[in-house]
């Protein structure tokens, strides 16, 4: 779905850009131009960005719980 009309930007690329290490919206505006011209694009490329970051995981530690040592 394209989130910014006015620089043909979709939400795909802005999850792209969050996987690359994207992680605020004036990175986004920096480096693919969303939200440069009418703005009515940010609030919806906050959310995409902002799910897509929640939604990945990241393992730091495994626990074996009840295992005998």
């Amino acid at each position: 779905m394209i989130v910014c009309v006015c620089n043909n930007i979709s939400d795909r690329e802005i999850r792209q850009a969050a996987d690359l290490g994207i992680s605020s919206i004036a990175e986004l505006r920096q480096e693919l131009g969303v939200g440069t011209m009418c703005g009515k694009c940010v609030s919806y490329a906050r959310e995409v960005l902002h799910e897509h970051i929640e939604s990945k995981t990241t393992v730091t530690e495994l626990r074996r719980v009840g295992q005998l040592a």
